[in-house]
């Protein structure tokens, strides 16, 4: 095991410690200081600022040429956690996250199955169905061959509502965050694209995956569908560029979608099918 890959593993475990034992802390009087109970979550901060400190600085500074790749949707989207407006975009370049963008469908311009937006009270949370991104496809974006393929975990209710963004800020992200990667991540699917890159597309459907580990893909062909599974507020693609196939320790890579670029935050673009005229994308924001 790597020292990165030992870092983040024993970073998640000194956060769930962390957490247990303030639960704990609710219902029983724990042996020592109060202060000391937060020395885990120090020491798991201090784990993921040390590791490889300078490469971070230098993928600021002096980034890479983005890797040019098909979009890995077709149909009318826009942009969320994008690159184009911040680096890292997440804010944080763990997980290989650096340059990974966040997209959401928007339905079309008629505003027929147009997106939900934020709701204050009610209603607290909605069904996947209600949201135009949730089953459509995810397409691969150039030729490769599948490396990690999993999409077992359940697509949870959306979180887009006072209430929900509490619970999933306070409570939720906070228990996924110190667990597996793949429970932030949730159901995923890596493909190596030659070249020492890799795509990973994140939240993907439970059951979709149309793919498995070995299987070479054709660019556009269909490998799953959008879903809401793992760390997320509303089905949606997070898709990212990283330099090796292991989430934990792989650095991001920067991309371009051909015909479309790098959207910013709530910018809408549309991808066309196959065949169809080239995509484009709209200034609306």
């Amino acid at each position: 095991m790597s020292i990165r890959k030992f870092a983040a593993v024993l970073g998640r475990f000194l956060w769930l410690v962390f957490i247990v034992q303030a639960t704990a802390g609710f219902f029983v009087d724990l042996p020592y200081n109060y202060w000391l109970g937060w020395l885990p979550a120090v020491a798991a901060i201090g784990l993921r600022l040390l590791p490889g400190r300078k490469a971070r600085q230098q993928i600021v500074s002096d980034p890479p040429e983005p890797v040019e790749v098909e979009a890995p949707v077709t149909g009318r989207w826009s942009a969320l956690n994008s690159p184009a407006d911040k680096v890292p975009s997440h804010g944080t370049h763990s997980l290989g996250q650096t340059y990974a963008i966040d997209i959401t469908a928007e339905g079309d311009e008629s505003g027929k199955d147009a997106r939900p937006g934020f709701s204050w009270l009610w209603p607290v949370a909605r069904r996947n169905r209600a949201y135009p991104a949730f089953g459509a496809p995810l397409l691969a974006v150039a030729d490769a061959t599948v490396v990690h393929a999993e999409d077992g975990q359940r697509d949870h209710l959306s979180r887009t509502s006072l209430l929900g963004l509490l619970y999933f800020f306070f409570v939720e992200a906070a228990v996924r965050g110190a667990g597996p990667v793949r429970r932030v991540v949730g159901n995923h699917v890596v493909l190596d694209l030659g070249d020492g890159t890799h795509a990973m597309y994140a939240h993907v459907r439970r059951g979709s995956l149309a793919v498995r580990v070995g299987d070479r893909v054709r660019v556009g062909q269909a490998i799953g569908q959008c879903g809401n599974s793992g760390n997320t507020t509303e089905p949606h693609v997070h898709f990212q560029l990283m330099d090796g196939p292991d989430i934990d320790t792989a650095r991001g890579v920067p991309f371009r979608w051909r015909g479309v670029g790098v959207p910013a935050n709530r910018e809408v673009f549309t991808v066309a099918p196959e065949g169809a005229p080239a995509a484009s994308k709209s200034l609306t924001r």
